[in-house]
């Protein structure tokens, strides 16, 4: 009863924290790997293309552009850890911005021929600079997503996803109350480093 009565910000918190913990489950049953497999650890970089609605100002369908840099390493050949960094800096009306700065648990579906779709759940901080340098701030960002990679080689991988963003506890300034929920479209392309 006590979940019931929270606000719809701490039991979407609590949701997704729930869905990473059995996410993480996989991790800790006990297999033995056969002597004649490949270690499925894999460390993969690359860059991104972000087009994301901003969510400011309210009922604007203001689109913020911005490049952004990832590092995903694969525990296993399905469960994996996400570390993303984001920075919308373009297509601004006056002057506002929005940085990310993420990090969380991704769980790799099956491989289909090249296509390998994933599904991830990101938390960490969402900076805003308000426009006319009215102000800013820094929330915490919950961040669930999906997508998939393309294999091109060996070494290389294109990747789309899409993001949905949510900024419990954001204040919008001088616009009606409501948290901020960017959310929007990301393509880039990976590297392997290790494997």
């Amino acid at each position: 009863m006590l979940f019931l009565k929270c606000s719809p910000s701490l039991r979407l918190i609590c949701w997704m924290t729930s869905l990473a913990a059995g996410l993480m489950v996989h991790l800790a049953q006990a297999q033995a790997v056969p002597s004649a497999t490949r270690p499925a650890h894999s460390l993969w970089v690359g860059g991104e293309y972000s087009n994301i609605n901003a969510s400011f100002p309210y009922q604007s369908g203001q689109r913020l552009w911005g490049i952004g840099a990832f590092a995903d390493y694969h525990l296993t050949s399905h469960i994996g850890i996400e570390a993303e960094t984001r920075f919308l800096r373009f297509n601004s009306f006056y002057g506002e911005t929005e940085d990310n700065y993420l990090a969380g648990p991704r769980y790799l579906a099956r491989r289909w021929r090249r296509l390998q779709p994933y599904a991830q759940c990101l938390v960490g901080m969402g900076k805003i600079q308000y426009p006319f340098q009215i102000g800013s701030g820094s929330y915490l960002a919950l961040a669930p997503g999906a997508g998939a990679n393309y294999r091109i080689s060996q070494r290389w991988s294109l990747r789309g996803e899409y993001e949905y963003q949510l900024w419990p506890g954001s204040p919008n300034i001088g616009q009606p109350a409501h948290e901020l929920t960017p959310n929007g479209f990301h393509v880039g392309i990976a590297f392997r480093l290790l494997r």
